[in-house]
């Protein structure tokens, strides 16, 4: 089993973090919530921790302070479904946060499909990107790792063809590559939402050597990673809207979508524009554009 629950870990190479993952995610989701948010009083000053108090969660959970103290401590033994409910509902955690819970706490339980090796995607799905003629899509495996994509989605994001297969990651183009601080808007969001899937990931995966490798390198190389993956924040994939500064066509507002393929850790992503928008005419300039429009656009950005 690999350490995915710190920099310091990763860096040292430490050996199994399951129960520290436990104890670091429940003491993360008690800080963050007041008193107030849970009908209990709150005496100020008085309160010597931030957050709620073990005690106080306990009793909103309807279990005894020892237990829960031995949840918190990383103990998952013999830890009742219903029990984990009652917690995950008195930490008000949302349905990602609770899936998340349930793979620290019950190894059995957590997804193995597929393992750490390379991952495939099926032909049709190939099939279906080559399809989608004027909408930029790709797929997206475990640990943010790039798949497949069409010719719209090259012109819109990168071609990564010429990229080796292991740079081929959201996470390290987002952290790593100055030319996608540039691309998105909201570049801080963008970097958040990419940890809180790794670390999804890393809670469904704990013995993904590949996904320890990839977290190890982003916390040495990238101060803002190191701070943003120790919230222990997660999420699925983050569908709604999202800005882009593409050097050639300029700022762009677009919707992404995505959509789980059944039976594997992937997700087919698309990225479109409101019917006769400006951004529109800009996907569709790009998208006849192809590969020439991201080797024009790599050249405009080193200038």
């Amino acid at each position: 089993m690999v350490d995915l629950t710190s920099p310091a870990r990763e860096r040292g190479g430490a050996r199994p973090g399951t129960r520290a993952e436990i104890s670091e995610f429940l003491r993360s989701r008690r800080a963050r919530l007041k008193p107030a948010d849970v009908g209990l009083p709150d005496f100020g000053r008085y309160r010597r921790v931030p957050g709620l108090r073990r005690e106080e969660l306990a009793q909103l959970a309807g279990v005894s302070v020892a237990y829960y103290t031995r949840l918190e401590q990383g103990d998952g033994r013999n830890v009742s479904t219903e029990v984990l409910d009652a917690v995950s509902r008195a930490l008000q955690l949302s349905d990602v946060e609770r899936t998340h819970l349930r793979h620290l706490v019950r190894p059995g339980a957590r997804r193995q499909r597929g393992g750490a090796g390379q991952q495939q995607v099926r032909a049709s799905v190939r099939t279906l990107l080559d399809a989608m003629d004027g909408v930029p899509a790709l797929v997206i495996g475990r640990r943010s790792d790039l798949l497949a994509w069409n010719r719209a989605a090259a012109a819109l994001l990168g071609d990564w063809s010429d990229l080796p297969q292991r740079q081929r990651n959201w996470a390290r183009l987002v952290f790593l590559r100055p030319e996608y601080r540039e691309l998105f808007v909201d570049w801080e969001q963008k970097a958040a939402d990419t940890v809180s899937q790794l670390r999804m990931d890393a809670g469904a995966h704990p013995d993904d050597p590949a996904l320890a490798a990839l977290v190890g390198e982003l916390s040495v190389k990238s101060e803002e990673f190191r701070r943003l993956w120790a919230t222990h924040d997660v999420k699925g994939r983050c569908d709604g809207p999202q800005r882009l500064r593409h050097p050639l066509v300029g700022e762009l507002d677009l919707r992404v979508d995505s959509f789980r393929t059944e039976g594997h850790d992937q997700s087919l992503l698309t990225y479109h524009a409101e019917p006769g928008s400006a951004s529109a005419e800009a996907l569709r300039l790009l998208a006849s554009w192809g590969a020439d429009a991201t080797r024009a656009g790599a050249g405009a950005a080193r200038q």
